[in-house]
This record gives structure tokens, C-alpha cells and sequence, in this order.
């Protein structure tokens, strides 16, 4: 799984959040890709696509993104074809439920199929 935020922090904070909720055992591959090359705020599609090919085993890699062009980005990498491992997917879930039920889902050896629909499935969580 690869975290796609506008800053470096929020994914790795996200990163580490999903893995510790996980359940403790061997977790799926995950990497943060947020922020600049630099360090500042904004998107790097060189950033997503080393973490994509830092946590490809073959069986596909589900991609989480904040807002905006930290999803823009992701749906032009996937556009064109090049950059990413094949069957990298960018999953329509909220940014820090989402990673954390994608993570779960990923670390029980689920494909990925069901690892977006568990991800996505975060919008119906309720807090009320």
C-alpha cells in the first residue's frame, strides 16, 4: 500500500497508524509518499513511484490519496502506464480509515480486490 499525502508527516504518521492497528503480526508492505522531493508541501510523482515499487510483491498495489493533485497525480502515473507496478490501483476511501481497513485486509493475505473494497467501505463508518 502506498500513502499519498501533501505532506511527508501526515503519510507517515497514516503509515505507522495502519500498521500499529493492524494487529501486531507481519503486516503488509507500506510506504508513505508525501510532500516534495525537497521536503515541502505538494505532490511527487517520483515520490509515489519509488514507494510503489518499494512495496510491489506482484500482487498488486492499492494506493490512498489525501485530496486534490495528491490524486490527480496518482491517476495520471496510472494513465500512463510506466511508472507504477503493474496493477497499481488507486482506491476511492478516506484517506486515514481507509488505510487502516486496507491495511488489515492486506496483512490477512487478502487480494487486492478486497483490499480496496474493505478500504472503500470505510465511508460507511459512522461516528454518530
Amino acid at each position: 500500500m502506498v500513502l499519498v499525502s501533501h505532506s511527508a508527516t501526515v503519510a507517515s504518521a497514516v503509515a505507522e497508524l495502519a500498521v500499529g492497528l493492524a494487529g501486531g503480526g507481519a503486516t503488509a508492505p507500506v510506504a508513505p509518499a508525501g510532500g516534495t522531493e525537497g521536503g515541502g508541501m505538494g505532490t511527487s510523482a517520483e515520490l509515489i513511484a519509488a514507494a510503489a515499487a518499494q512495496v510491489d510483491r506482484g500482487a498488486g498495489v492499492a494506493v490512498l490519496a489525501d485530496l486534490g493533485s495528491a490524486v490527480l497525480t496518482v491517476k495520471a502515473l496510472i494513465a500512463e502506464g510506466e511508472d507504477l507496478p503493474e496493477h497499481t490501483r488507486l482506491i476511492d476511501a478516506p484517506f486515514v480509515e481507509g488505510a487502516i481497513a486496507a491495511m488489515v485486509t492486506a496483512s490477512a493475505g487478502a487480494p487486492l480486490d478486497a483490499v480496496a473494497a474493505a478500504a472503500t467501505e470505510a465511508y460507511d463508518y459512522r461516528k454518530e
